[in-house]
């Protein structure tokens, strides 16, 4: 199998403390210990991108359905993370330890789901170094939990043919029009790997830009 078209490969040094493809023991008691953040320069470099002046802006949005505590009286409580990362912030929260550390809530009493709540956004804001925003969803709000797409143009339904599935800034084309333009586009579609375990990740993606055609 010709391999010519394949993915290349990009691979980084990653800080040695971090849990990612090492077998660890999962904690049952509240440790914000357990978070760890990755540069996001070390990608960001690969692409001569500097962390100030960044051509672009946005938000990481993450969902955890797996956040449970204790009340005062040790009854278990459940509820839906959603918290916004800006794309400014000097970390990625890397995943795995996010995961282990929402799982060391599930023996922890709580006052509150707010209690919940402003500790997650207090430990992820400084794992980021940015501040977070932070919402939880209570059972009773599963109910009116809707799906819904992204505003824009869906570029998934296109009838286009692939043979590139590696970066390539020649795709990238400005029309012969004058006037400016306002446009969003949205994919479901957007596959990366891992920079250090190369395990791929999907997500996502709605992209606003303005300009010249």
């Amino acid at each position: 199998m010709s391999t010519d078209n394949s993915p290349q490969k990009i691979t980084i040094s990653a800080p040695d403390d971090l849990s990612l493809g090492k077998q660890v023991d999962y904690e049952f008691e509240y440790n914000p210990g357990l978070l760890q953040g990755v540069p996001r320069s070390l990608s960001r470099d690969t692409l001569n991108l500097a962390s100030s002046g960044l051509p672009f802006d946005g938000i990481d949005t993450w969902t955890g359905y797996e956040l449970s505590w204790l009340n005062l009286k040790g009854k278990p409580n459940v509820a839906i993370l959603e918290c916004h990362v800006p794309i400014t912030s000097k970390n990625l929260i890397e995943s795995k330890s996010f995961k282990l550390y929402l799982n060391s809530f599930n023996q922890t009493k709580f006052a509150s789901a707010e209690d919940v709540r402003q500790v997650l956004q207090g430990d992820l804001s400084a794992c980021a170094g940015e501040p977070v925003e932070v919402k939880l969803i209570l059972p009773e709000q599963f109910s009116s939990l809707q799906f819904q797409e992204f505003n824009g143009t869906l570029l998934d339904s296109l009838d286009v043919e692939i043979d590139q599935y590696s970066p390539n800034t020649q795709y990238l084309t400005v029309a012969k029009n004058e006037t400016g333009v306002q446009e969003t586009l949205v994919s479901h579609l957007l596959k990366s790997n891992c920079l250090i375990t190369s395990q791929p990740d999907w997500a996502s993606i709605q992209i606003r830009y303005e300009g010249k055609a």
